[in-house]
């Protein structure tokens, strides 16, 4: 195969991969493929996040798994951590206080 067609290959395989992203994040409830592609966590771990509880999910017809892209999103950053630099500008204003 020539280099440029191999090039071309790649680029349509990175455009298909922008679309299908793109996709996901316009829909209000994903599958579990769906899931994989918005979170980047393989299928194993959110099925081992879903049986332990750990993420927000649906179930409707007792088998198939559905996430709200909303909630899944929020579940994504409950746990923010704060920058060192948020925590020096935090510690400077208590300091200040005193």
């Amino acid at each position: 195969m020539l280099k440029n067609e191999q090039l071309i290959i790649k680029y349509l395989c990175q455009l298909r991969s922008e679309v299908r992203e793109l996709k996901v994040t316009s829909k209000e409830v994903l599958t579990i493929k769906d899931a994989m592609i918005y979170t980047g966590y393989t299928k194993s771990y959110l099925y081992r996040l879903v049986s332990d509880g750990i993420i927000p999910y649906c179930k409707p017809n007792g088998k198939t798994v559905f996430f709200e892209r909303k909630s899944l999103e929020k579940w994504l950053v409950s746990k923010k951590f704060s920058s060192l630099s948020e925590n020096k500008e935090k510690a400077r204003k208590y300091l200040k206080k005193y």
